[in-house]
């Protein structure tokens, strides 16, 4: 492992700023929206937690449902054409649901279709967005910018958090979710000023590229294996955040405030670890990608075992950490081994995939954990997630394969038809 080249050039590139600063100003508005619409929600006149779980579950459910329509539409028409849409669909939504929030009465249905619209603009911006990168950004630089990015859509997302219950508290949900619908107002702008070459038309049919894209996604062994891993990890990870560790946290450890800081220490923990990624240089970068799961393994463990706060924060970070260098090596490998012309579609079923049984681990979760113990429920947890990265190991492609798509040096060199061969270098 070596460190990469100075970073200060991608400062010097114009368009990566402008795409930087949307995305971070993007997701701070984000993080005011993930606590301002649960409360805009709970403040409005008979509002129960079962309304909250469907606004909530018509926000998601339509991101797991269009994400593949969404890699489509971005390989074929202008990609960032497609986010500023994107963008303007999302503010208008959340405006609409800030203007219902302020009006203090508003009606479900009406909630619900505003989220519907919001998680819709969510699965056409992804795989855009996963797809805009090499197109910025120098090849070489890929890593380096994955990690910048991320540096500071986490920090973002962090200071977001943070201050969405401050604004809340002093001036009500609603001014949060208008603040949220404005920061995607700015993000539309900036993408906006982004000068990409636009593609050529496509005589192909949505479905045919459909196919095309498939067959791109499952001819490559490490691709499709760790999306099967994360399949599993992302439905423990998700039952873990969402039920199960605030369950165990309220039980043993003192309630929402030692939750907080075991939450905030895995947020600076990605923050940490995508500065890290940035610069690290990696012979075989899946295969440390998937090494860097098991500790997300580690908190849940320490969890079912009531461990002292203390010690259950820094296992988080340290997952923080680790979580970011698999996202960063893995969007870059993605980036450098799948053809630009059919990369928003791979990251299309590579969403799919990894977010298949998130809503499943969220809706087990509670069930489980009256049927066997919440203790019981996160050691499963843990070992589901011990278990799938393990599976993942056996790959030969998980464990061989380069940024350049070769095989390790002193391994016979594969076929010209092998799916392990990267045809984008």
């Amino acid at each position: 492992m070596t460190l990469a080249p100075d970073r200060s050039v991608l400062w010097r590139n114009q368009q990566f700023l402008v795409l930087a600063s949307a995305r971070t100003i993007s997701v701070l508005g984000n993080g005011f929206a993930r606590v301002a619409l649960g409360f805009a929600v709970l403040a409005l006149p008979g509002a129960t937690p079962g309304r909250l779980s469907l606004v909530l579950a018509c926000q998601a459910l339509p991101q797991l449902v269009f994400i593949l329509a969404g890699g489509v539409i971005a390989d074929r028409v202008s990609r960032v054409r497609l986010m500023v849409a994107a963008d303007a669909v999302g503010a208008a939504a959340y405006a609409g649901l800030a203007a219902l929030a302020l009006s203090g009465d508003a009606p479900l249905i009406l909630m619900c279709a505003l989220a519907v619209v919001a998680g819709t603009a969510t699965a056409l911006f992804s795989p855009a967005m996963d797809g805009l990168v090499p197109l910025v950004v120098p090849t070489a630089r890929l890593q380096q910018a994955n990690g910048m990015l991320r540096v500071g859509t986490n920090t973002a997302l962090l200071l977001g958090l943070a201050l969405s219950g401050v604004t809340v508290a002093l001036v009500g949900a609603g001014w949060a979710l208008a603040l949220n619908a404005a920061s995607f107002v700015v993000s539309a702008v900036l993408t906006a000023r982004l000068r990409i070459p636009g593609r050529p038309a496509k005589s192909s049919s949505g479905w045919d590229d459909l196919k095309e894209g498939w067959r791109e996604f499952s001819s490559r062994q490490w691709l499709w294996v760790v999306v099967a891993q994360y399949t599993v990890v992302v439905a423990a990870l998700n039952a873990n955040v969402g039920v199960l560790g605030p369950l165990t946290a309220t039980e043993h450890l003192g309630g929402a405030r030692a939750w907080s800081v075991i939450v905030a220490a895995q947020a600076l923990g990605t923050i940490a670890g995508a500065g890290l990624a940035a610069r690290v240089r990696v012979r075989r970068p899946v295969l440390v990608a998937v090494l860097a799961t098991f500790p997300a393994a580690v908190p849940i463990a320490l969890l079912a075992a009531s461990a002292p706060v203390w010690l259950i924060a820094a296992a988080m970070f340290c997952a923080g950490v680790a979580g970011d260098v698999f996202a960063v090596l893995w969007s870059t490998t993605i980036q450098r081994q799948i053809p630009e012309e059919a990369l928003s579609r791979v990251s299309s079923y590579e969403w799919f995939g990894s977010l298949a049984l998130a809503p499943l681990g969220l809706l087990a979760a509670g069930p489980i954990a009256d049927a066997v113990g919440t203790e019981t429920a996160l050691a499963g947890c843990a070992a589901l997630i011990v278990l799938a990265t393990g599976a993942a190991l056996l790959s030969p492609q998980v464990r061989r394969t380069t940024l350049t798509g070769r095989p390790e040096a002193g391994r016979p060199a594969p076929k010209r038809d092998d799916p392990g061969v990267a045809r984008r270098q």
